[in-house]
């Protein structure tokens, strides 16, 4: 007779054995509710996903009209908004891809005058020079703005852009007084698109300048109230880019004709290249 030996050959069990069948009953049955509770939790996370990219779109939605609406009162801004968004996310990519890509910074840029809503109408539509008075409240809506868009999580580092675009390279802005790399780079790249966009369009107080005037006030600015390296960026940007892309901004081709246009003195008066949109 040939000896069987323990663990000469693999024994699974008995096929037949009711217990082991049983078993693999119940494993079949809690595959198909685990897989059923994974669809349930997957149809809930896509309906909590859902829900939440339409509150999104609805704070999104309610942050626009605002917007709108303070350009509203203004005639000569109008368009205001989505060129320095369209001219800020440009010039962002040139130095750093990866900051206009994020889609809070584009945010950031389209409501970096949200703030204007605490501003009164008469203040905000002046024409002429501010008084010291009207120019201290007018200086109160970056804050006032990054306080509107704090609450919006989603909007992240879009409030930062917001509170300081009017900083200064040199720590002459405001409401922070913060100079250099203390001033957040988004904010220092919307700074030198909300300024050359304020003076290449007519507004209250000033007419327009043509864009070679105002690319020399961008570079004379370059150190003082802008980032040089960002300043830098601008300038070869406006160089390489063809004319089209200008004119869709709606941005004039230099002319040459601005020698007798108003130069910005910095002083808080209607020549002010602080006093932008």
């Amino acid at each position: 007779m040939m000896r069987q030996y323990a663990g000469s050959e693999h024994v699974c069990g008995d096929p037949k054995d009711p217990e082991l069948t049983a078993v693999h009953q119940q494993l079949i049955v809690f595959a198909h509710e685990l897989g059923q509770l994974y669809h349930v939790e997957r149809s809930r996370s896509t309906e909590l996903q859902r829900i939440l990219e339409s509150l999104q779109d609805m704070y999104l939605a309610t942050m626009r009209s605002l917007a709108h609406m303070i350009e509203a009162k203004d005639q000569t801004t109008r368009g205001h908004l989505d060129r320095t968004q369209a001219l800020g996310v440009a010039l962002a990519r040139r130095i750093d891809p990866a900051l206009a890509d994020r889609p809070e910074i584009g945010y950031g840029f389209f409501l970096h005058d949200i703030g204007k809503v605490g501003i009164p109408e008469h203040i905000l539509c002046k024409e002429g020079p501010l008084t010291n008075e009207e120019w201290e409240i007018v200086r109160t809506h970056p804050a006032l703005g990054a306080k509107i868009v704090a609450p919006i999580r989603f909007l992240g580092d879009a409030a930062l852009v917001i509170r300081h675009h009017h900083e200064w390279f040199d720590g002459g802005g405001y409401p922070d007084g913060l100079g250099g790399a203390a001033i957040p780079l988004a904010a220092r790249v919307f700074a030198v698109a909300d300024s050359f966009d304020a003076m290449t369009n007519d507004r209250p107080y000033r007419n327009a300048l043509p864009r070679k005037r105002a690319l020399e006030e961008i570079q004379e600015g370059s150190g003082t109230q802008f980032d040089p390296d960002v300043v830098e960026a601008f300038v070869r940007m406006s160089e390489e880019e063809p004319s089209p892309f200008w004119s869709a901004m709606g941005l004039p081709y230099p002319d040459g004709s601005d020698a007798d246009l108003p130069r910005f003195d910095g002083n808080g008066s209607d020549s002010d290249l602080a006093r932008t949109g």
